[in-house]
């Protein structure tokens, strides 16, 4: 078992080794376990003041869960055999199922992606098509819109339709909002939750339970009905021990065949897979050569490429050109940038950026990199081959945190089942150097490879935002903005068609509408614009708050922003 450098030892055991029934717990066994439970604490609160109000019996459950939190603390620390521990990390399980369960019966409405696959799964009971139709009664009154560079907005079901086709499954169980939609991913977690629990080894299933249901953050995501949740659990069985993958056996058949169907829910699994089969053909070849190691890796491919086609076949069938534009929505929707990588640069650190293509090709050409310097570097980076997938997001235009987090999970399972060790004997490709240089060869191999994405980044965040905006009148209300008028011009050689829109936050507020100027500003020319609010007004936040005024457009792709200074209203 490859789980010696997992942790500290005790009485003179190996760290990860399990320990005997009767042989008393590691004190980091111990630890774990207890820092699952009090993880189970976070967000429990608001859960039952909502449910006091409304639905007691919620209440006196979530009463329950925190006696048995209480008193499996308090038992974590005074047990005194393996077999009791054990115990009590399924007993932390089953306090978290049933939480998160609560979670869900006091808050299953969904966001803007479930309520998208609630109305795919009508769309599809009714026969009727699926991508690419619009559906803009679903948005507003608190489901979020997806601003894109063109002005507009995004209204269609944009993911692979393996969800959709579930939740068509359970759309008899009624109930409001999203109900079904949610409680896919909510049911998919759990499932992914229980197998991971059960897949790892014994003294590390508590961290399962702390990672999948603690602190509250990816059962947040499954209640707002991500179908990455649902794609996260299919790749859970794929990741632990996967260093075994291209094996032989039924379990290869398993994995390819959840790979497949992962891949079918969502599209954050394209992006590890390449990574995974890599790792799959180094560990291979370094047992028994390129052949096998090339047909172990073909019959993976294969069969996760046969299982995600057959997910597709109806819609390949009945919609081809639609459906293929549909699932590469991602992808080709030209969205606002948002998020937490190095947009923010663009977004709140300075005026914007003529440039912001280039967030996109740095992203690619880091996920290119990062690609082959696993291939050069399996024996060490190979453990690391679940996490660095999610590091190309930190430098694409949409790099929010959700993207890493979901997918923490992963990180875990490979971190228990597939450590150093297993990538002793994994092929990589010799650099054509002597010994006394071969170090300093790979330094300047990564610095060499790393500089091709870093400088298309520096690229875009060093970008002059092409519009220069100044705010010459600021029509007013009680607390509010009714209208700006303001003057543009343009400082670039190309002419520029410019989309509105005032925030006060990290998000994207909804595109003001034009009252007088023209479509375009030409270039190195100018344009006076009258802009009105959205609703009719602007309601202003607190005094201090930052007002800043965005203009996108989407060929080429650019952000012009400028702060609103208010004058005291008289």
């Amino acid at each position: 078992m490859h789980l010696a450098e997992a942790g500290p030892s005790t009485s003179g055991r190996r760290a990860g080794t399990p320990a005997a029934p009767d042989e008393a717990p590691a004190q980091w066994h111990r630890v774990l376990t207890l820092l699952a439970c009090i993880s189970l604490f976070i967000g429990t609160r608001q859960v039952w003041v909502q449910a006091a109000s409304l639905r007691p019996v919620v209440a006196a459950v979530i009463s329950l869960c925190y006696a048995g939190i209480l008193t499996t603390g308090m038992l974590t620390l005074v047990v005194r055999r393996g077999r009791a521990l054990a115990r009590l990390d399924l007993g932390v399980l089953v306090i978290a199922v049933t939480l998160t369960l609560c979670a869900w019966v006091m808050n299953h409405g969904g966001t803007d992606e479930a309520v998208l696959t609630m109305q795919a799964a009508r769309e599809f009971i009714a026969g009727r098509p699926v991508y690419e139709q619009p559906w803009p009664w679903l948005f507003g009154h608190g489901i979020a819109l997806t601003p894109t560079m063109s002005g507009g907005y995004d209204f269609t079901y944009g993911y692979p339709p393996l969800c959709l086709l579930l939740t068509a499954a359970l759309l008899w169980i009624g109930g409001t909002g999203a109900a079904a939609a949610t409680l896919v991913s909510t049911v998919a977690l759990l499932a992914g939750t229980v197998v991971l629990w059960w897949l790892l080894p014994a003294q590390w299933r508590s961290a399962a339970t702390l990672v999948c249901l603690g602190f509250g953050l990816v059962p947040s995501y499954a209640r707002y009905g991500y179908p990455a949740v649902v794609a996260l659990a299919l790749l859970i069985p794929v990741v632990v021990r996967w260093p075994r993958m291209g094996g032989g056996g039924w379990t290869d058949w398993g994995r390819a065949a959840c790979l497949g169907a992962a891949c079918a829910a969502q599209q954050l699994p394209w992006f590890l897979t390449p990574f995974l089969l890599a790792g799959v053909y180094a560990l291979r070849r370094g047992e028994r050569g390129p052949r096998p190691a090339a047909v172990a890796v073909g019959r993976i491919g294969a069969v996760a490429a046969g299982t995600w086609l057959l997910i597709n076949a109806f819609f390949v069938v009945s919609e081809p050109r639609s459906w293929l534009s549909g699932i590469m929505l991602p992808l080709t929707q030209g969205a606002v940038i948002h998020g937490q990588g190095l947009v923010g640069a663009s977004l709140y650190y300075t005026d914007g950026s003529g440039r912001l293509a280039w967030y996109s090709h740095a992203s690619t050409l880091l996920a290119a990199v990062l690609l082959a310097l696993l291939v050069l570097f399996m024996r060490r980076l190979g453990p690391a081959a679940t996490v660095l997938p999610w590091c190309t997001f930190f430098l694409a235009t949409r790099s929010q945190d959700g993207y890493y987090l979901l997918m923490t999970p992963l990180w875990l399972a490979a971190a228990v089942t597939a450590p150093p060790s297993a990538f002793a004997s994994a092929w990589q490709p010799r650099l054509p150097f002597g010994a006394h240089r071969r170090r300093a060869a790979r330094v300047g191999v990564v610095a060499l490879l790393l500089a091709l994405p870093l400088s298309a980044a520096a690229y875009a965040v060093t970008g002059a935002p092409p519009l220069r905006m100044e705010v010459l009148a600021v029509r007013r209300g009680t607390g509010t903005v009714t209208g700006l008028t303001l003057r543009v011009t343009n400082t670039g050689g190309t002419a520029m068609r410019p989309h509105f829109t005032v925030t006060t936050n990290q998000g994207m507020n909804r595109y003001w509408s034009v009252k007088a100027g023209p479509a375009s500003v030409p270039a190195h020319g100018s344009a006076r614009y009258e802009l009105l609010p959205p609703d009719g007004r602007f309601k202003l936040p607190e005094p201090g708050v930052r007002i800043r005024l965005r203009a996108f457009s989407a060929s080429p792709e650019t952000l012009s922003s400028t702060d609103v200074r208010l004058q005291p209203k008289r």
